[in-house]
């Protein structure tokens, strides 16, 4: 179906380059087509998937740095996660890595400022991305293909995806039980439309690309609206949180644990 967009305007968030010497080919190669757009996807099926079963969905926005359409770089941070021996017995599930395109976002956010000093400017009700646009469609597509449980749907991301996180949920107020942005951040004017998830926010103290206060500003409005809501904040570390999160014990154990 063809649609109409708003041009956004980025904000370059780095990402540490390139992937590492993992071995990604359980993921399957995969893209949603919508009218003219594309969004390019891995999927990790469980092991020993059973097509009369339900499963969760884990979904999982990568940062501006692993943009683009090489169906590739959305696995640099997490992808290793989800394909360990350990986390594929204890936490079957159907895990999506979806990849933004390059020129694109998953929410419209404007910056201002060097590193060090940046401004960000979250939007209340922005007209959605492009890709935010094919990323909802392509849930719809997952939801019809297998049997996805409905009260356990995740998503969480990183950087650029972190505000994603927090975009979809606002978009989607019934659909996530629970929720992990990490470096990220949103207007808290949105708290309201995002308690009916579970929350576990992770930022650097040390975070010079994007500021830590974002998600501290947002972990306070959550609280206000008395959502459950964790907050991770480690001291001296930078921009690349998403390797404190992903390492974190008992984030697997915390997200299963969620329900609608």
């Amino acid at each position: 179906m063809n649609r109409s967009f708003l041009i956004v305007l980025l904000f370059p968030i780095l990402c540490s380059p390139g992937l590492s010497a993992q071995d990604f080919t359980d993921y399957a190669k995969m893209k949603f087509v919508e009218g003219s757009g594309v969004l390019p996807y891995r999927l990790l099926l469980p092991k020993d998937f059973d097509a009369t079963r339900k499963y969760p969905l884990i979904l999982v926005l990568h940062g501006s740095g692993e943009r683009g359409n090489d169906n590739e770089k959305q696995l640099t941070h997490g992808g290793s996660l989800f394909l360990k021996e350990e986390v594929r017995e204890n936490y079957p599930a159907i895990v999506v890595f979806p990849q933004c395109a390059a020129k694109s976002s998953w929410a419209k956010v404007e910056v201002q400022g060097d590193f060090g000093s940046r401004e960000f400017t979250f939007f209340e009700d922005a007209t959605p991305t492009i890709d935010m646009l094919l990323l909802e469609g392509l849930i719809a597509q997952l939801q019809q293909q297998y049997r996805i449980d409905k009260n356990r749907m995740f998503v969480g991301g990183l950087s650029m995806g972190g505000v994603g996180t927090f975009e979809i949920v606002r978009r989607n107020p019934r659909m996530f039980a629970a929720a992990f942005p990490i470096c990220g951040g949103a207007n808290p004017k949105i708290a309201g439309k995002l308690k009916k998830t579970d929350w576990w926010v992770f930022h650097g103290g040390a975070d010079d690309v994007v500021p830590p206060k974002y998600s501290t500003q947002m972990v306070e409005a959550l609280r206000q609206k008395r959502a459950n809501v964790k907050y991770s904040l480690y001291p001296a570390v930078k921009h690349n949180s998403w390797e404190n999160a992903f390492a974190e014990p008992e984030l697997l154990n915390w997200m299963f644990s969620k329900r609608k």
